[in-house]
């Protein structure tokens, strides 16, 4: 509901990597617009989440559409990134008690994708060089 969007919200301006964690349910399915199978469970989601709102979730970053139902939110946004905007849509279904269960992301056009999807492997790789 509208309070459950508000800590998407929140999450997404804060760049709060804690609240990412509240929000997301223990058994969350993340699917990404350029990895094929989808990524099951909390840990999984936030690593890629957290990469999202470090390429995307840039000072050109903007929800221009919002379908908000009792537990799924659609949202439609838009950034660019390097010159290039990319239009996408987020599909978050939530459970009864706000939390996150399943995200799905959308994106265009094909460049768009494909410097996401560039810049995000660079990210998750200096993630996980990290550890």
């Amino acid at each position: 509901m509208k309070a459950n969007v508000e800590n998407w919200h929140e999450v997404i301006t804060s760049r709060d990597l804690e609240k990412l964690s509240e929000i997301l349910s223990e058994d969350v399915v993340f699917y990404s617009p350029v990895v094929h199978t989808p990524q099951v469970g909390k840990k999984l989601t936030q690593l890629y989440l957290s990469a999202a709102l470090h390429i995307i979730a840039n000072d050109t970053f903007i929800y221009i559409k919002k379908v908000i139902d009792i537990n799924e939110t659609i949202l439609e946004f838009e950034v660019e990134i390097d010159g290039i905007l990319v239009n996408g849509v987020d599909i978050i279904t939530w459970n009864n008690n706000g939390k996150i269960t399943e995200f799905k992301v959308m994106i265009r056009p094909l460049k768009g994708v494909n410097l996401i999807h560039e810049k995000m492997g660079e990210l998750l790789l200096k993630f996980q060089q990290k550890k």
